[in-house]
């Protein structure tokens, strides 16, 4: 299957890059050998990036194609489809056309309309949870929580949108690569040498040798409910009895960032523009975690690891000594720019379809305010509990990729307990099929093999879907009476709606 090259118009990145270099339209065209006005028109999405030029760009900022790609755009059209689907804007449907200008013309106001609309809707679900509940001589009159419960100042929007929301579109601004932290970890499994196959081992001892540490097993954090604590007077690190080896090695070395790299992690957050303390303690749990992965799967061994196993994860489990999960992550984080691994999105959902962790180094983009689509693997991934999911789909922007599904997570200890069932899923463009080992047996060339994927049934522009929930933002309904198809009613677009 050959890719389809699309124009690429990417003039508020090129402005955006030039002013961080500090050069001047007219100087940077003189280094690029173009003319001052052709620049001027690239910048203003008056022309495409055509690909010489792309590759100049990318040799002069330092950074890879996927850069320029339109995955900010496609996101934000996304975000506005969810958001016109509700019924709050029924009568406020837009063409297609009118929401590309839009985002074209002022994508800094159309990501506040989206942290706007967050926060009515975190409002409006609290104001229904109060009327139901109300607080005892306070009623409607509540002290304002965010999502985990705490109290937050009143102010802006962005005050009233919950930590998570805040903390993931910040990580996903970054790309889910975040280089001092990562060339840290890195540094640190080098010099001390750490090896794959003793981890555990190598991890116990430096925080032993270096932070006066012990490692103890402890019986009672089950039956508490607790997976690990750090015990600062007894300088214990108390681990739960029964857990993976795979989850302790982890935890070990998320609290060797926290102990050893704590103003490096404190820093980057500070940097995040977070604007609620809940939001920047969530970011520094991120940013230890992300070390922690740092670590145990160093940038350079790890991505040449991938390249020679063809992305097999199993294989790469096994060889590093981490989980499933912990090596799809790390995959998705692959983005140091001149070394970039192949760029992967990474989903991890619950059974009702509820995002639990998602990022992107792609053009894919999630839903921001429903569920995934039911034709995801990742649901037949829980009724085969354990088994790799592999698909080829295709997204309504004719985007075409390649992914995998599996659950994760530990069986139950005792007939009462009742684990998580939770999968994740990680993809990437089918023109990166070749590198993958899970390519193999696929007929890429029969387009029957395809499954069209929506961004959910708010944003979902197919209209002939029989898995369809609800109508799609940005149509006409229309219930007819003389026939019947897949729904029980047509979406008309509205460029082809008649004008009332």
């Amino acid at each position: 299957m050959t890719a389809r090259r699309t124009k690429i118009f990417a003039g508020s990145k090129i402005r955006e890059l030039r002013g961080r270099i500090r050069k001047t339209q007219q100087a940077m065209a003189a280094e690029l050998g173009l003319s001052a006005s052709y620049l001027n028109q690239i910048e203003n999405d008056q022309r495409p990036v055509p690909p010489p030029l792309m590759a100049k760009l990318c040799t002069l900022f330092g950074v890879s194609e996927a850069y320029f790609g339109d995955s900010d755009e496609i996101r934000q059209m996304q975000g506005l489809r969810e958001i016109l689907g509700d019924p709050l804007f029924k009568s406020a449907s837009l063409r297609p056309a009118e929401l590309q200008t839009a985002v074209k013309g002022a994508p800094a106001l159309v990501d506040r309309f989206v942290t706007l609309y967050r926060a009515y809707r975190t409002l409006a679900e609290r104001g229904a949870s109060e009327s139901l509940h109300p607080v005892a001589g306070e009623g409607l009159a509540a002290p304002q929580v965010d999502t985990a419960g705490a109290r937050v100042a009143s102010g802006s929007a962005m005050d009233v949108v919950g930590p998570y929301d805040a903390v993931g579109d910040w990580v996903q601004r970054e790309r889910n690569y975040f280089d001092e932290i990562d060339r840290a970890a890195e540094d640190l499994h080098e010099r001390e040498g750490f090896s794959d196959g003793m981890l555990s081992v190598n991890l116990a001892r430096y925080l032993q040798d270096h932070h006066g540490i012990r490692v103890v097993i402890d019986n009672e954090l089950d039956s508490r409910a607790m997976l690990w604590r750090f015990d600062k007077r007894g300088r214990r690190l108390l681990l739960s009895d029964g857990v993976p080896s795979e989850s302790s090695v982890f935890w070990m070395a998320q609290v060797i960032g926290r102990l050893g790299y704590g103003k490096l992690l404190d820093r980057v957050v500070r940097r995040s523009g977070l604007s609620t303390e809940d939001a920047r303690d969530l970011a520094r749990v991120g940013m230890s975690n992300y070390f922690a992965g740092a670590l145990l799967l160093p940038y350079r061994r790890f991505r040449d690891a991938t390249r020679f196993r063809r992305h097999d994860l199993d294989q790469l489990q096994r060889q590093f000594g981490v989980s499933f999960e912990q090596v799809c992550h790390r995959l998705s984080t692959l983005q140091r720019p001149g070394e970039e691994g192949i760029p992967f999105y990474f989903i991890k959902t619950d059974i009702a379809g509820n995002i639990l962790k998602g990022y992107s180094a792609t053009r894919f983009n999630l839903p921001r305010f429903g569920g995934l689509c039911s034709l995801w693997n990742v649901f037949r991934a829980f009724a085969t509990p354990g088994e790799l999911q592999v698909q080829v789909s295709r997204n309504t922007d004719d985007a075409v990729f390649l992914n995998v599904a599996r659950t994760v997570g530990h069986a139950g200890v005792s007939y009462f307990d009742r684990p998580r069932r939770v999968a994740v899923v990680l993809g990437c463009s089918i023109a990166h099929a070749s590198e993958l080992v899970y390519a193999a047996g696929l007929d890429l060339s029969d387009e029957r093999t395809i499954i069209p994927i929506g961004p959910g049934c708010r944003a979902c522009i197919r209209t002939e879907c029989r898995h369809r929930a609800i109508p799609a933002s940005g149509f006409q309904i229309d219930a007819g009476g003389e026939e019947r198809g897949v729904l029980p009613y047509h979406m008309v677009p509205m460029d082809e709606a008649p004008i009332l």
